[in-house]
């Protein structure tokens, strides 16, 4: 007579608790790594169109100016003045001298508001500020 065992009678499965615990651990990462809203994206510019503009660059070593319609600067969110700007940027550029800026004027910006904050980066040594704008439609 063949007697069975206890051992064959249990039949083999997956435990999916360490994958359902690697899934939320990867969820929890992503999600505290993911920047939703950074301060200069959620400012209320309108910027300009242009036929070849490129996208914003995500590189943690930009920094981000933005010139509001009435002219007053921004970075950070804080507003500031042209001469800590000035020493915000020289600071910059000394701690790397690949230091890249984005200069984001509102379409409504005077010219000249915008010249003087990419007048200010160039004098303060970055090579190529950038000046950021939307593609046409």
């Amino acid at each position: 007579m063949l007697i069975k065992s206890e051992e064959l009678s249990v039949s083999a499965g997956i435990d999916l608790t360490p994958i359902i615990d690697m899934v939320f651990l990867l969820l929890i990462f992503f999600l505290v790594t993911t920047t939703f809203h950074q301060i200069e994206r959620e400012m209320r510019i309108a910027l300009p169109e242009a036929e070849s503009s490129a996208p914003i660059t995500l590189a943690l070593r930009d920094l981000v100016v933005n010139v509001n319609g009435d002219g007053t600067v921004v970075v950070a969110g804080n507003v500031t003045t042209l001469e800590q700007l000035r020493a915000m940027v020289t600071d910059a550029v000394k701690a790397n001298a690949k230091q890249r800026v984005t200069v984001r004027g509102d379409r409504t910006a005077s010219y000249g508001a915008v010249a003087r904050v990419l007048d200010i980066c160039k004098a303060a040594g970055v090579a190529e500020p950038f000046l950021d704008t939307v593609p046409l439609p």
